[in-house]
């Protein structure tokens, strides 16, 4: 089971590009199609921000935030060769909850479910944390 926390890390990169790609394509849309100007992109200020670029920066900016802990413990797991069964399906777990976090974002954005799969990814990497504690001591 040697460096197996990298497919779950390989996946969290995967899904942040393809996040960011969205971003991208909510930004030239809201210019192309007259809902934004362009002038705004420069300092991010100077007028109403189009919905769809709203969820799409913000989608993208929560993949900087509670996976960045992720990618530290499972590194560390690596690292330290703690990798085990359990660990791994706790860094699947955290994944496949930010999977459904951005998509309740990015779909029909209902906050209680969006809450939900945060939620679960928050106590997926604080149990890979507590995790990494036991097996080192």
């Amino acid at each position: 089971m040697h460096n197996s926390m990298l497919y779950p890390m390989l996946v969290m990169i995967g899904l942040t590009v393809v996040i960011g790609g969205l971003a991208v394509k909510a930004r030239f849309a809201s210019v192309r199609e007259g809902r934004m100007d362009g002038k705004f992109y420069k300092l991010m200020q100077g007028g109403a921000v189009d919905e769809r670029v709203a969820v799409t920066t913000r989608s993208f900016d929560n993949q900087f935030q509670v996976p960045m802990l992720f990618y530290v413990a499972a590194t560390l797991h690596i690292v330290m060769q703690a990798e085990t069964t359990l660990a791994l399906g706790l860094a699947w777990l955290f994944v496949a909850s930010r999977i459904m976090h951005a998509c309740i974002h990015l779909t029909y954005n209902h906050v209680l479910h969006r809450l939900a799969a945060f939620e679960v990814g928050v106590v997926a990497v604080l149990a890979l944390w507590i995790h990494l504690l036991v097996r080192s001591l």
